[in-house]
């Protein structure tokens, strides 16, 4: 195969060597950015993904023979900087992915990029905060606190204090703190007849909750418990968990990402040695625990075991459903409902699983689906901060208007700070309202329970 022609074949991801001092040299790194840089400008293919490829080309095309040894050095970071690590180039688009000799991963190459910023102090204390999930979410659950924090994030002068601290956007939704946390308020294991069938489905599962689930809405965890229960899955709550580091990884702060590993790994690792099958509800977290962590930590036997034991709740129970074990006694219509596919999903290869779900609900009950599968632009912290949220929505303004169509009676995404986003670029694009309930949420109805 010639070098210049694509790869045919499955990418293949190759660990991060974030330990070796060699990775920080800037101009090491500096080199192989040009050496990709170049490789992505004459191809282009990727132009749509999000901002960092526009921002490439424009760089390019401005130089005085369009050519990438005409960018500044210090341009690099405007490149680097819109890179939000959704994986999508290198998945999904890219041809020069590895195995191809060219070995381009621009997601990891940003990664190194942005690891190399925040070694150097690059990061402000706001962009730390703002990745800092579990210490605000520590007010969650708290009385009286939790009500006034919400109260106040929705008022101007709020807003403009969070502008000038945080360079969070004075417009950018932001989720509320839950009155009461899920792991403070679900049952902490279920019990149902253990079914083993193979290691495809776990006969039992253990939740991890996320940050967001259990500070912002456990609504979405309880409802997952709901469906474990329904189909007689017996289930415990991790016993204990930390953040799964995607924040801090966004940021570049690596050393973060191994103290939260270094802190969940040896808890969840004890599950999947148990034959637990762990569930996370979030695309973000999933994906941290099924692909970085296990390339940033090779040599790590309990980091690729929970790698195997990591599933999204929609590809287990699609699973389970495969080998006979799953009910589908649903009872209650969901009418139409436009479902959107967040990125962090589509890059985990498991394919299409919770519109799968909706497809099986739909041979019971009914369900007009209306997928759609592009980036809806909030990408984790990237969409509420203040250089990058009109971007966001400039990004999601196709899905805005996918998700839009024949008037849904429910918006709906795996990721829901993704829905929220949806939601919020919908009302402002004068769209007719539609509900937002998680594909769980969704679920929980059809079953009517």
């Amino acid at each position: 195969m010639s070098t210049r022609e694509g790869n045919l074949e499955a990418p293949t991801r190759h660990a991060i060597d974030w330990t070796n001092p060699e990775y920080y040299d800037e101009a090491a790194c500096e080199k192989e950015l040009e050496r990709i840089f170049d490789i992505c400008h004459g191809c282009r293919r990727c132009v749509s993904l999000c901002q960092a490829f526009p921002s490439l080309f424009d760089l390019v095309d401005a130089t005085d023979d369009g050519e990438v040894h005409g960018i500044p050095k210090q341009d690099y970071a405007k490149v680097v900087d819109q890179c939000y690590l959704c994986d999508l180039c290198y998945m999904t688009k890219c041809p020069y992915v590895p195995p191809h000799p060219w070995r381009l991963d621009f997601p990891h190459t940003m990664l190194r990029a942005k690891a190399i910023k925040f070694k150097k102090g690059g990061v402000g204390a706001g962009e730390k905060l703002l990745a800092s999930t579990d210490v605000h979410g520590q007010f969650a659950g708290i009385p009286v606190v939790v009500q006034v924090a919400n109260a106040l994030n929705k008022t101007r002068p709020m807003r403009k204090l969070l502008d000038s601290a945080l360079q969070v956007h004075p417009d950018a939704w932001l989720p509320e703190l839950a009155s009461n946390r899920f792991r403070w308020s679900a049952s902490r294991q279920g019990r149902a007849t253990v079914v083993t069938n193979g290691e495809r489905t776990p006969g039992k599962v253990a939740i991890f909750s996320t940050c967001y689930v259990n500070y912002n809405e456990p609504g979405i965890g309880h409802d997952l418990i709901k469906l474990l229960e329904h189909n007689d899955i017996p289930y415990v709550l991790v016993e204990k968990e930390k953040c799964c580091g995607m924040p801090k990884l966004e940021l570049g702060d690596l050393d973060a990402v191994a103290a939260h590993k270094a802190a969940n790994m040896p808890v969840l690792a004890r599950y999947a040695k148990e034959g637990y099958a762990i569930l996370s509800a979030i695309p973000s977290c999933t994906l941290m625990f099924k692909q970085e962590l296990p390339l940033m930590f090779p040599a790590c036997a309990d980091t690729q075991l929970v790698k195997e034991a990591m599933f999204d709740p929609f590809e287990y129970l699609i699973a389970r459903h495969r080998d006979g074990l799953l009910k589908t006694d649903f009872k209650q219509a969901l009418g139409k409902v436009s479902y959107h596919i967040p990125c962090h999903g589509r890059v985990q290869n498991i394919g299409r699983k919770t519109e799968e779900m909706f497809k099986l609900i739909g041979q019971t009950v009914s369900v007009q689906l209306n997928t759609v599968e592009r980036c809806s632009g909030h990408a984790g912290t990237y969409g509420v901060k203040t250089p990058y949220h009109p971007i966001a929505m400039k990004i999601g303004r196709p899905v805005f208007k996918s998700m839009a169509k024949d008037e849904p009676d429910y918006i709906s995404s795996d990721c829901q700070l993704a829905g929220h986003h949806i939601a919020q670029g919908m009302e402002a694009g004068g769209f007719p309202a539609a509900r937002l309930l998680h594909p769980l949420s969704l679920v929980r109805t059809a079953y009517g329970l």
